[in-house]
């Protein structure tokens, strides 16, 4: 077919650009539309919801506010969000509905909602909401004590312990003589007075459980109980750990021989009980020991009723297992020790070594009393 050539008008004209193709008809379908929509919003949403996550986990896990060191008491059956406030209220978090969230969320998260425990936590300057939730959880509560010497009488205890002022509560069951273990018990804030108690109780019981099984079997003892009375005779008689074996061993001997204890603490629990040391003594008048009463083991045979005080685990053990020696006596050597005899002549040598000790002690402090001041 034979084309017309163009004149040079129509030469010059631009040719017209092709009309665009139709949109499909399943690009303008309402379904597809919507799809398209739903699909932009999930992905929007994602991308919020990770950034609200980054952002959340950062602050969770960033340095807080606490500027200084804080101390927070977390009551029991507080909820989370009292706890939270207490925590705002304290610094230790920022007091901003944001961050209050954060820590709400990031509690939630963790699972921990119902694993918070009550007590007083010591907070460092910085410590983040991750470490705050950590210590909750696993209790790391700032714990206090409370010491009780070997040898102390029930009463003693129970003065130190209703004085504690930490402990809580009165004391509903007060423990015999010798029941309670003289040890540093540790605690956290709100543990009651009676609980401290029960817990030396416990431990005394445990322990004496165990002493009296690895006893020697030859012992003038007759049960756990006796070990006792005669571990608190031993027990105030020395404050040494490395003589109590050896005067326990006394003890024993003397009481293998039926001699009389003749031991000076127990005139004074026979006379005073329990609080004859809550007071310093001097020496034991003449008046005191021809006193009668039933702990006096300068008048009784044998052992006294019962414990003159709560003895100590190297006590008990010493008793358990006394040094094999041939001792009867023992007296005081100036030194905070004591010399042993196996005769009694010997320990009244030993006696009057003692008393010309205490004699030169008493003009020594005299003279130091009437010495006259110098001034410079």
């Amino acid at each position: 077919m034979r084309i017309k050539p163009k004149s040079p008008r129509e030469a010059l004209q631009p040719e017209q650009a092709p009309a665009p193709p139709q949109r499909s008809r399943h690009v303008r379908n309402p379904l597809v539309i919507l799809i398209n929509l739903v699909i932009t919003l999930a992905v929007f949403g994602l991308a919020t919801v990770g950034g609200a996550l980054y952002f959340g986990k950062k602050k969770f896990e960033e340095a807080g506010p606490l500027a200084t060191d804080a101390t927070v008491v977390i009551s029991s059956g507080s909820g989370l969000s009292g706890i939270t406030d207490r925590l705002a209220g304290q610094g230790v978090i920022d007091d901003s509905m944001i961050d209050e969230w954060i820590f709400n969320l990031g509690i939630r998260f963790y699972k921990n909602a119902t694993n918070l425990k009550a007590g007083e936590y010591a907070f460092a300057p910085g410590v983040s909401m991750h470490q705050v939730m950590t210590d909750l959880v696993e209790g790391n509560a700032v714990t206090h004590s409370v010491t009780i010497p070997e040898g102390w009488t029930t009463a003693q205890i129970i003065d130190r312990v209703r004085k504690h002022p930490v402990l809580v509560g009165e004391i509903t069951d007060v423990p015999g003589e010798g029941a309670l273990l003289p040890e540093t018990y540790t605690f956290a804030r709100g543990m009651t007075r009676q609980g401290v108690l029960d817990q030396m109780k416990a431990a005394q019981d445990k322990l004496l459980a165990e002493v009296w099984e690895r006893r020697t079997s030859d012992l003038p003892v007759n049960s756990p109980e006796e070990l006792v009375i005669l571990a608190s005779i031993v027990e105030k008689e020395t404050a040494l750990a490395d003589e109590r074996p050896r005067v326990a061993g006394v003890f024993v001997n003397r009481l293998n021989k039926n001699m009389r204890l003749q031991s000076d603490p127990t005139i004074l629990y026979g006379l005073y009980g329990g609080e004859a040391w809550l007071k310093d003594r001097s020496a034991i008048k003449q008046s005191e020991l021809k006193a009668e009463n039933k702990y006096n083991t300068y008048q009784i045979d044998g052992l006294p009723p019962g414990p003159i005080g709560n003895p100590g685990r190297a006590a008990m053990e010493a008793v358990a297992n006394p040094s094999r020696t041939l001792d009867l006596f023992f007296v005081a050597d100036g030194t905070g020790g004591h010399i042993f005899a196996e005769t009694y002549e010997q320990h009244q040598a030993n006696v009057r070594k003692w008393r010309k000790i205490e004699r030169e002690r008493r003009q020594q402090q005299q003279n130091q009393e009437t010495q006259p001041a110098t001034s410079n």
